[in-house]
């Protein structure tokens, strides 16, 4: 499967290299944030272990957290907050630090929702797409947009909690503003019946627009009351969703 998929969009973005050198014409755009791939290196090792944690334990979960090194430093950094809101709940975290649109889609395609009910499935991903010019604004969208509608077929029970991509950077930069643009339109997929979206990012910025280092140390990956301000700001939504409190 990895494999096949790889050789797929090298053999894609290869003829259109070709195609495009030949006629002297612009190199045409793959949206890569869209075409699920594995990992590679030894991440795959966290890789392989949420997918195991779905597998080896099915049912009906309160909580499922999808994303990439943010969702997964509740394990860490957040791991006091997390027992304190989750610890009661049945909640799983099945984020893999560095992971893209293009790999939950493709953990998605290799099993990791199967078997698993969850009431609300809570999804921040995108900002690793951000990086530079790795992918467009349109790209990430199409991504996110991707994996809420994943969700929706596979899980056609769960409510989303679709959360805004958090801020990021010491201050206001390129990026920054990508990533709200990207999140302007994430908030259009709220339907108000199976997706909620939820954008909670200023309280992570202070009056000139910095990030706080007592929230987010190196501005991107948030510490213990970094996960304290995100488990209080969902805390009310998880309430209409109808997941009780623990």
């Amino acid at each position: 499967m990895k494999s096949s998929i790889l050789a797929l969009t090298t053999a894609v973005l290869w003829l259109q290299f070709s195609a495009a050198a030949q006629t002297n014409a612009p190199v045409l755009h793959t949206n890569t944030a869209i075409i699920p791939i594995s990992r590679t290196g030894s991440i795959t090792n966290r890789q392989t272990q949420v997918l195991q944690r779905a597998r080896e334990h099915p049912g009906s979960y309160d909580l499922e957290f999808i994303g990439d090194s943010i969702t997964q430093g509740w394990e860490t950094r957040g791991s006091n907050v997390w027992k304190q809101y989750y610890g009661k709940r049945k909640a799983l975290n099945l984020g893999v630090s560095g992971d893209r649109t293009q790999h939950v889609l493709w953990r998605f395609e290799n099993g990791q929702l199967d078997g698993i009910k969850a009431k609300v499935a809570i999804v921040m991903i995108g900002t690793n797409n951000s990086n530079k010019d790795d992918n467009t604004e349109d790209d990430i969208l199409a991504g996110v947009t991707g994996i809420v509608q994943q969700i929706r077929t596979r899980q056609p029970d769960t409510k989303i909690l679709l959360l805004a991509i958090f801020p990021r950077g010491k201050t206001f930069s390129p990026q920054r503003g990508k990533i709200l643009q990207v999140n302007q339109a994430l908030a259009k997929l709220d339907d108000g019946k199976h997706i909620f979206y939820f954008d909670f990012g200023s309280e992570f910025i202070r009056n000139d627009g910095s990030i706080s280092p007592n929230i987010m140390p190196d501005a991107l990956h948030p510490n213990e009351a970094g996960y304290q301000i995100w488990a209080n700001a969902m805390e009310p939504k998880l309430k209409q969703l109808g997941v009780k409190k623990s």
